[in-house]
């Protein structure tokens, strides 16, 4: 599991450092897909496979799926880390997540979640959070 929240910074190539505490998780390849909200995922292979196969149970028939597993996998690419632990971030995905430079890399339990962090700040407002919490009541989760 992930958990925690870093911030880092992109080198000039589009490389960021995967911080410590994830990079034995997320191992030498891991898969980096565009996210929700406006962020970036990053799976290990073996939670990326999971998501695979459930993305590929959708009913192909059902336009909805199609575009899920469209958004998913057409961003979805192989990232190698190298020998000082960074790994390159495609610049399409930089594209679609806005990034820059800064960069927040957070824990987000099976997966890392890779934010501009300007974005970032947006997305995590505690303002938002007691909206949400009560959108999620019917979901029988009990915190």
């Amino acid at each position: 599991m992930f958990y925690g929240s870093y911030k880092n910074t992109l080198d000039a190539k589009g490389r960021l450092i995967v911080p410590k505490q994830f990079r034995e998780q997320l191992g030498s390849e891991f898969m980096i897909t565009r996210g929700l909200d406006g962020c970036l995922f990053a799976y290990p292979m073996d939670e990326w496979t999971v998501f695979e196969e459930k993305l590929s149970k959708l009913p192909l028939t059902n336009k909805d799926a199609r575009k899920v597993v469209r958004f998913f996998a057409s961003g979805a690419t192989l990232c190698e880390g190298d020998k000082q632990g960074r790994g390159l971030i495609p610049e399409n995905l930089r594209e679609f997540a806005g990034m820059q430079k800064d960069v927040v890399v957070e824990g987000s339990m099976k997966r890392v979640e890779l934010w501009a962090r300007e974005k970032y700040v947006d997305a995590t407002s505690a303002d938002e959070i007691d909206e949400s919490m009560e959108a999620l009541d019917g979901l029988d989760i009990d915190l």
